[in-house]
C-alpha cells in the first residue's frame, strides 16, 4: 500500500506560478512510476504529466507542455509538479498517483494507477 499526500495548491493570478508536492510512505518510492491529473467542475479527470520511476523518463498533456514540469526526488520520497505561466484554465483539483513499475516507463491513464492523493485545489484567477 501507498499512501499519498499533495500540498502547494492554491489561488494565484494569471501568468503565477506554483509548485505542487506529492510525499509518498508506505512502500520504495523508487518502485513506482508518478502521475499528476486534475480535475475541473463539471468535467472529468485529466491526465497532466506522467514519470518513470527514475524520473528520466516523462511525458506531459499538450494543453500543459512547456509551462508544467513533473520531478522527483526519489530519497525525499516525493514527486513535484512545477507550474508555470498559469492560466485559469488550469483551475482544478490536482491529484498525484503511483503506480508500481519494473521497467522505465510511464502510465498515461487513470484507470494504471491504483494509488492516489486527496488532491490539491488550484485557483487561477484573470
Amino acid at each position: 500500500q501507498v499512501q499519498l499526500v499533495e500540498s502547494g495548491g492554491g489561488l494565484v493570478q494569471a501568468g503565477g506560478s506554483l509548485r505542487l508536492s506529492c510525499a509518498a510512505s508506505g512502500r520504495t518510492f523508487s518502485d513506482y512510476a508518478m502521475g499528476w491529473f486534475r480535475q475541473a467542475p463539471g468535467k472529468e479527470r485529466a491526465f497532466v504529466a506522467a514519470s518513470s520511476r527514475s524520473g528520466g523518463r516523462t511525458y506531459y498533456a499538450d494543453s500543459v507542455k512547456g509551462r508544467f514540469t513533473i520531478s522527483r526526488d526519489n530519497a525525499k520520497n516525493t514527486a513535484y509538479l512545477q507550474m508555470n505561466s498559469l492560466k485559469p484554465e488550469d483551475t482544478a483539483v490536482y491529484s498525484c498517483a503511483a503506480a508500481y513499475n519494473s521497467l522505465s516507463t510511464y502510465y498515461l491513464e487513470d484507470f494504471e494507477y491504483p494509488y492516489w492523493g486527496q488532491g490539491t485545489q488550484v485557483t487561477v484567477s484573470s
